[in-house]
């Protein structure tokens, strides 16, 4: 199936160009032609740029935005106090919960400007702990929400053995989660086998943290697939960091570098605690950093120490992880504000080669977005999957204003309210600002939520 799209301007990897025509064939882009004139039979738009990859993302926990906001009675709370609210509110969900709370995920992130997503998947059992008939049901319910809803796909299965460092027994409430080796080689053989491998759809491994995966456990993971992505939570907060330290004498992205040969195949979410050293270090690895800045915000994990990573030239990328808010521009504008916050400075990841701020933030984490999902995503180019955001050029706040600052005027002033149009992989999924499922979609998500919350 083939499709023509003309723009009057688009973002192309080399900045604006104006009358752009796009012809497209099975999701891919198969010609990108600038300075031409339209043909009878294009869908014609007025400005478009290209969708961000989204590289850390657990779409269950959309369902659980605005539900941990309440202090708890031990009077302090942080990541492991709101873990522990996950932990109960995930021991409920069904596989017919699942995917209809990630469609819900996948269709908001759409309409929020993320076109593709790394689905870091780690809940694999029932709630009583057992295997499903098919091991690989959860996650193949993920497949099913990224179908309907047009987003394209890298699917992360996420290997997780124990409950702390040393391979501690795991909690009750981490039972979902537990695998061993060949049981984790059949899920991930079934996904493969279903997924495939294309410009949507992809598949890779998630050892899920050093406090949950022993080193033998990640050095027989990494031979088992000596290929394709890698993604790891690491130095999210300091109470991993200090209790790393206790168990080896290392911190987790220092052993990580030190011990397991960090590649451009790998990305590390969150890596929110970094010494100087490990940053420099990290950024010569060529691995991506994966950055989710309002999750990060919302459960007080710290800041990056992005001006430092940056001048090292180091690649990051954006995630959305618990989906507390999704919007594409503002993932990238809570990332700068943290820096200028942390530094007392402004317009801290522009440079005098480009001084745009939004603009450099846009570009490093496309590029990063599709290094970390192993998708041909992130540009308006040949042989790139056809995903394009189509902005609202008659909106108030871009009017009187030249192309050299719609980029900015996106991330740090309008964010997804710009956005009027989406097309997924050659496919509108968003029109006028609403997903084209919205409707299903929204009564599936009711259900699945007036049922869940009735529990209580």
């Amino acid at each position: 199936m083939s499709s023509t799209f003309f723009f009057e301007s688009a973002w192309l990897p080399d900045g604006w160009r104006r009358n752009v025509r796009v012809l497209v064939r099975a999701g891919v882009i198969e010609r990108v032609i600038a300075d031409a004139a339209p043909h009878a039979g294009d869908e014609r738009s007025a400005r478009a740029i290209a969708g961000l990859p989204n590289v850390h993302s657990h779409a269950f926990q959309r369902a659980m935005a605005g539900l941990a906001e309440r202090r708890g009675p031990q009077g302090s709370d942080d990541f492991w106090s709101w873990r522990e609210v996950m932990y109960r509110f995930l021991a409920r969900l069904g596989p017919d919960d699942l995917q209809a709370i990630a469609a819900y995920a996948y269709a908001d992130m759409l309409e929020a400007g993320f076109t593709c997503v790394g689905e870091f998947h780690y809940l694999h059992l029932s709630p009583e702990g057992t295997l499903y008939g098919n091991p690989a049901e959860l996650a193949l319910r993920h497949a099913a929400a990224a179908d309907l809803t047009g987003i394209g796909l890298t699917l992360l299965p996420v290997f997780y053995a124990a409950g702390g460092f040393g391979g501690a027994a795991p909690a009750p409430g981490q039972r979902r989660f537990i695998t061993d080796l060949d049981t984790f080689a059949d899920i991930f053989a079934r996904v493969r086998t279903h997924l495939g491998r294309s410009a949507h759809r992809n598949v890779g491994i998630a050892p899920h943290s050093l406090r949950a995966v022993t080193a033998d456990h990640l050095q027989a993971l990494l031979r088992q697939y000596p290929a394709g992505p890698v993604h790891i939570h690491a130095a999210e907060q300091m109470k991993e960091v200090e209790d790393c330290l206790a168990f080896c004498g290392l911190r987790p992205v220092e052993w990580l570098l030190r011990r397991a040969d960090i590649t451009a195949r790998w990305c590390l979410v969150h890596a929110t605690h970094l010494t100087p050293a490990e940053t420099a270090d990290l950024a010569r690895s060529g691995a991506v950093a994966g950055l989710c800045p309002v999750t990060e915000a919302d459960l007080g994990d710290g800041i990056f120490p992005m001006a430092a990573y940056h001048g090292a030239q180091g690649r990051w990328a954006i995630g959305t992880d618990s989906h507390i808010l999704l919007d594409a521009a503002g993932e990238l504008r809570q990332l700068e504000y943290s820096q200028r916050l942390r530094l007392r400075s402004r317009n801290i990841l522009a440079s005098l080669g480009q001084p745009s701020s939004g603009e450099s933030l846009y570009r490093t984490a496309l590029a990063g977005g599709a290094q970390a999902l192993e998708l041909p995503v992130g540009r308006i180019a040949e042989g790139c999957r056809a995903d394009f955001l189509i902005l609202d050029a008659g909106h108030a706040d871009l009017a009187g204003r030249s192309e050299n600052v719609v980029i900015d005027t996106w991330v740090f002033a309008t964010g997804r309210a710009l956005i009027r149009d989406v097309i997924a992989g050659g496919r509108k999924v968003v029109a006028n600002r609403r997903h084209v499922e919205r409707e299903r979609i929204d009564a599936d998500f009711r259900r699945t939520m007036t049922r869940l919350l009735q529990a209580d």
